[in-house]
């Protein structure tokens, strides 16, 4: 998969150039956005076929999740970094589709994660409507065609808008989220294994308290997929 979006380069870029995201190089394939050694050099984790991850561990004691992973570390200053930014708040989605597949063939690769349908994260409808979408819907847009299973979507929903979580620490995050989810349609998701998606994975409140809303309804086991992991 990794070499996989490595094609070769088109005659066109001598006139139109298009150039990698991680190191500026001009030579990469007009469909990917990293070039070879930039995706070789991603700062993979691997999770995905490892019980017992670190992004599981965030979870014990906590929800009753059946797997875990993050794609990628996400660091400060780093290609993953750049990739998110121009996806989030530069409003490419190739960019989060692309990386969505990447997650895809990782999960699919795995055979932990035998799920059934995915959800993205929800975002408070005013803050998604001024953004104009949604980045975890974008990722399972990827996801989804990789994998083969449809995305549930208007179904759990966030019906509070939360403070940016981003200086506050694990407690201050909880009771920040933890009312902010509902599940709309209780009976469209009973008996599924859901994959409940998020970009950036820090304390993983939000997810928690999502989460904590879907595994109210009968029957349904939830596992979670990330980007990345935040390191610190």
């Amino acid at each position: 998969m990794k070499q996989s979006f490595f094609k070769s380069l088109p005659i066109f870029h001598l006139f139109y150039p298009h150039n990698c995201i991680g190191c500026g190089t001009d030579v990469i394939d007009n469909e990917n956005f990293l070039c070879l050694e930039c995706i070789n050099d991603l700062p993979y984790t691997n999770f995905a076929i490892h019980a017992n991850n670190p992004v599981e561990k965030k979870f014990w004691g906590r929800i009753a999740i059946t797997s875990a992973m993050s794609e990628f570390y996400f660091s400060k200053a780093s290609v993953i970094q750049n990739l998110i930014h121009e996806f989030k708040y530069k409003g490419n989605k190739r960019i989060g589709t692309y990386l969505g597949k990447i997650i895809g063939e990782s999960l699919l690769n795995s055979h932990r994660f035998n799920v059934d349908a995915v959800i993205p994260l929800p975002l408070f409808e005013k803050k998604e409507r001024k953004r104009g979408f949604n980045q975890a819907a974008i990722l399972c847009d990827g996801i989804s065609e990789v994998m083969n299973i449809p995305i549930i979507t208007k179904n759990v929903v966030r019906i509070i808008s939360t403070e940016t979580q981003t200086r506050k620490h694990r407690d201050e995050r909880w009771q920040n989220v933890k009312k902010s989810f509902s599940v709309l349609y209780p009976h469209q998701l009973e008996g599924k294994h859901l994959l409940l998606v998020d970009d950036v994975i820090t304390t993983g409140a939000t997810l928690e308290a999502c989460a904590s809303e879907i595994l109210k309804v009968k029957s349904v086991t939830v596992s979670i997929a990330a980007l990345a992991l935040a390191t610190r």
